[in-house]
């Protein structure tokens, strides 16, 4: 990600004192590509292979591969983990009834404050995988095993250090996938988008973080820098952070940190559509929510003038304050877009104020996501 006005990130990388960072398998990989590594939350990442912009466009009309095996993949295994994850998610685990099947949710405390988000895969009925992020990790498994303990303690919890992950996308992620990973055409060519096929050691899922067609693959860590390799060679580029960032912001994809944490709630962050109250099933957190006010919102906003949206800026609307959670420039939109909590009295087609600098500047209320499958949707 090239230090320009598409790869201003300094909200997510902060200089820090000399320590030793964590690496991912493929550390030598994005070193002798030439990336420009940074530290990412106490892990050591490739930030851009030489420009951010560049690697974004290559994304929305090809093909990239992003390691993201910083993320955590945790089994849990037993007879009654589909009863512990019907009480510990957000989202009801019943909708998972086939083999590799997914499903994206919230992990909540009790006063409905967001853990983390997820996504969780039903392999058997003693056997669900889930993937937390990066940063929450330790805390999320920390928190699986202090409800294990109360609601199902012969339950096992496993976090799998022994694991990768590399995520392809694009619109020709399937068959340079396919090119390079023998018989990964076979059993995935006919999977639907939150669907996952094993291939021996390979998990195969058709999931993303970019608003893009492509997988996210789970191997041991010993194959991916084959795996990486192989991909390079059947064309596929590598992706930095950067356009990562401006990626899943135009597909309108919440980042942890940013625009939910523990202070906010699914309703307030756009992800009402993950919590299950219609069942009568009883979880974490959703007593709590049904007594919460929605008095906040989660809304797109497009920049009407010149300048960058930027996280923290505050929103004035003729309904009070808010503020941006996300916002950069759209490299696929040419213009500045952004995530805002705001009063829930705002409307779609609004104008509202931003702080940007020392001017006011106008941004419109919109509804996102801002782009999916390369077209834009605004």
């Amino acid at each position: 990600m090239g230090r320009d006005r598409y790869s201003c990130l300094a909200f997510l990388f902060f200089e820090r004192l000399p320590m030793t960072l964590k690496q991912t398998p493929l550390n030598a990989d994005h070193r002798a590509m030439g990336a420009k590594m940074v530290d990412f939350g106490g892990w050591d990442m490739p930030l851009h292979y030489g420009s951010q912009l560049d690697e974004h466009h290559q994304v929305r009309n090809d093909a990239g591969m992003f390691d993201v095996s910083h993320m955590r993949v945790v089994d849990l295994k037993g007879a009654d983990v589909r009863d512990f994850l019907r009480y510990l998610l957000a989202n009801n685990v019943d909708k998972l009834q086939s083999p590799g099947k997914a499903l994206y949710s919230c992990l909540l405390r009790q006063d409905g404050g967001i853990i983390d988000d997820l996504i969780v895969y039903f392999m058997n009925e003693s056997w669900f995988r889930i993937v937390v992020n990066a940063g929450t990790a330790d805390k999320d498994i920390a928190w699986m095993k202090e409800q294990a303990s109360a609601h199902a303690p012969q339950l096992q919890i496993t976090p799998r250090n022994d694991l990768a992950m590399i995520a392809v996308q694009g619109p020709n992620a399937a068959t340079k996938l396919w090119a390079a990973l023998p018989g990964s055409q076979k059993i995935s060519e006919g999977l639907k988008p939150f669907n996952a096929a094993e291939l021996d050691a390979f998990f195969i899922a058709r999931t993303g973080y970019t608003g893009e067609d492509g997988f996210e693959i789970i191997l041991p860590s010993t194959a991916a820098s084959a795996l990486w390799q192989a991909l390079h060679d059947a064309g596929v580029k590598p992706i930095g952070l950067g356009a990562r960032d401006t990626l899943r912001l135009e597909a309108g994809m919440n980042l942890y940190g940013h625009d939910m944490d523990e202070t906010t709630n699914p309703i307030e962050s756009g992800l009402a559509w993950t919590i299950d109250l219609a069942s009568e099933r009883d979880f974490i957190g959703k007593t709590a929510l049904l007594g919460q006010p929605r008095s906040r919102k989660l809304v797109g906003l497009v920049l009407q003038t010149r300048g960058v949206l930027r996280d923290h800026q505050a929103v004035h609307s003729s309904h009070g304050d808010g503020e941006i959670t996300s916002g950069s420039f759209s490299p696929t939109l040419n213009q500045s877009i952004a995530l805002a909590r705001v009063p829930a009295a705002v409307e779609i087609g609004d104008l509202v104020q931003v702080a940007v600098r020392d001017k006011m500047l106008t941004a419109k209320v919109v509804k996102y996501p801002f782009v999916r499958n390369g077209k834009g949707l605004i």
